[in-house]
């Protein structure tokens, strides 16, 4: 099915057929319907990319994450979504799980595509991809990724800071002993927030901690929770890389008979509605998803009373968020 059968069914030219389709006002109502009428009967779909490729313009955004298995990642796909369709535009999504040559190959399939911009929320970017998105002249958001460059947006979580906000409220509840749970060390940023633990509890000489890790799921931080404990060290706290992985650790925990938080507290980390509904609720730091969506949106598509872009670089302070995880540490 193509345009010039939609036009002959409609009886219009195949201009008018186009002005519907890119919904200009200038087509008068009775046309309009009967040019929709026609696509409906003849189950005409239209090849977009074509058109985008005629028009020079594009108005499809492209969204790579991580790990669509972690609710995180979902949380700001749908943020920006819905900021997208509010503005006409549709989304490309390609998930990498955490695959260097996946996200190589989805960084590439979207400059083929010549998508108008760029949202990428993963862990496993690589200074050369940046320069050949910086070459490829799309405008590009990164999530946590490097410094801004030309093009550029870069949306940071001071990661730094919530840590030492959890840190700072076991060590008031006396927990001395910490064990850290996080996931794909080898990878830089991921590696990174294990090394920020350390150095949050580098400031009080008297804690101890210990690390383990496993892959971004719930049976990952059960199985980096097991092997924490299999390695003798006793922690009365468990701060987990995120929440996906520290509901995987109540749940060890639980299998165990080590009740949380009596003789072992829990922490996770983005706030994730799962945060709030499993047993007991996490204690966590909230890492604000819809308002990065729209900072992507805006970013990527900005309104037309915002024709330039918002700035290049910027820091999101987490808030942390007390529930029923966490309490004082047991009396040896």
């Amino acid at each position: 099915m193509n345009l010039e059968q939609v036009a002959r069914r409609a009886k219009v030219s195949t201009a008018t057929v186009s002005r519907v389709l890119n919904n200009a006002s200038i087509v008068k109502s009775t046309t309009r319907a009967r040019v929709v009428k026609a696509i409906t009967e003849l189950k005409y779909h239209p090849n977009l990319h074509a058109r985008h490729l005629a028009g020079g313009k594009s108005r499809t955004i492209g969204v790579i994450v991580s790990n669509l298995e972690n609710p995180f990642f979902f949380d700001i796909y749908k943020a920006v979504e819905a900021g997208a369709h509010a503005r006409g535009f549709e989304v490309m999504m390609a998930n990498t799980d955490y695959r260097s040559e996946q996200l190589v190959a989805s960084v590439r399939l979207m400059i083929g595509r010549r998508v108008a911009g760029l949202a990428a929320i993963v862990s496993e970017m690589e200074p050369a991809l940046i320069d050949e998105l910086t070459d490829s002249g799309i405008p590009v958001v990164f999530y946590d990724v490097g410094a801004p460059r030309r093009n550029i947006t870069n949306i940071r979580v001071n990661y730094r800071r919530g840590i030492e906000k959890v840190i700072d409220y076991l060590h008031s509840l006396g927990h001395r002993r910490l064990g850290f749970v996080g996931h794909h060390a080898l990878l830089g940023p991921i590696n990174e927030r294990m090394k920020t633990v350390l150095d949050a509890v580098a400031r009080i000489p008297e804690i101890e901690v210990r690390t383990a890790a496993d892959a971004d799921t719930l049976e990952g931080g059960r199985q980096a929770t097991r092997a924490l404990l299999a390695s003798g060290f006793a922690p009365t706290a468990i701060i987990c890389v995120n929440d996906v992985t520290a509901v995987g650790a109540l749940r060890e925990l639980r299998e165990r008979g080590i009740r949380v938080p009596r003789d072992v507290s829990v922490t996770g980390f983005d706030n994730i509605k799962l945060s709030e509904f499993c047993y007991p609720a996490l204690t966590t730091v909230h890492i604000p998803r819809e308002r990065i969506g729209q900072i992507i949106c805006d970013s990527l598509i900005p309104k037309p009373d915002q024709p330039s872009a918002i700035e290049h670089d910027i820091v999101i302070d987490p808030e942390f968020v007390l529930r029923e995880s966490t309490g004082p540490a047991p009396i040896a």
